[in-house]
């Protein structure tokens, strides 16, 4: 299974029908993290771009994902397939005996 990077271009002007459709996002979101389909979902600050890394076997794969979004309609997603995705995992301190 490969990795995909997703850049995706959100509107400028947020309508109401966009906003509310940010809670299902958020969900669906959460939903494919849990299934492990979705390895990192981030927003960049001027809410302007979305950036998330993708497991899935082909782009095909990765465009049905990304079109189970909510918030399909508004967005503009560009594929990128990774050769490699290093990242920090979050452990938990080591335990002493001492």
């Amino acid at each position: 299974m490969s990795q995909y990077m997703v850049e995706i271009q959100l509107p400028a002007v947020m309508s109401e029908d966009f906003t509310a459709k940010i809670p299902a996002q958020r969900k669906k979101i959460n939903e494919m993290m849990e299934q492990g389909r979705l390895m990192s979902y981030a927003l960049s600050e001027d809410y302007s771009k979305l950036w998330c890394v993708v497991r899935a076997d082909t782009e095909f794969e990765v465009m049905s994902l990304v079109s189970e979004f909510p918030l399909i309609d508004y967005m503009d997603p560009k594929i990128s397939k990774l050769m490699f995705n290093n990242v920090v995992a979050l452990r938990l301190p080591m335990f002493s005996l001492n």
